[in-house]
């Protein structure tokens, strides 16, 4: 078990320097590298969940579907939650692969800070 939760500290970590990564790149205006960032924060604190279940997917939609169905569906987070990895997944996939996708500063700031929102949500959890 301590494996476990060594693991779940190593992946909020994680989570919190893909945060502070997102911040400096929003502030220095690198739009699309502050949501892949945030996007990622999001991804590892999730992840950081499942290390305790003794669980992981390869595929990030399994992740996602599984957080959705285990954590959110159940009430032990609330839907905002789901919303925002759905709104960071969507938005990642386009900056990275759509060679012509234009974000403006105030959806990433919007963004970063529901990545942040996110991670002090995960740690109160796994403090419990």
């Amino acid at each position: 078990m301590e494996d476990r939760k060594s693991l779940s500290r190593w992946r909020l970590e994680k989570a919190g320097q893909c945060l502070s990564t997102a911040v400096d790149n929003l502030t220095n205006n690198d739009y699309c590298s502050a949501v892949n960032r945030s996007y990622y924060c999001v991804f590892h604190c999730i992840r950081s969940i499942f290390a305790l279940e003794g669980i992981d997917f390869k595929k990030h939609s399994a992740v996602i579907a599984y957080f959705r169905e285990n954590y959110i569906k159940s009430g032990i987070f609330e839907k905002r939650m789901s919303d925002i990895v759905g709104s960071l997944f969507t938005l990642r996939s386009e900056c990275d692969y759509d060679d012509y996708f234009i974000i403006g500063k105030e959806e990433v700031r919007t963004q970063v800070k529901s990545a942040e929102y996110f991670l002090k949500q995960v740690k109160v959890y796994l403090e419990d």
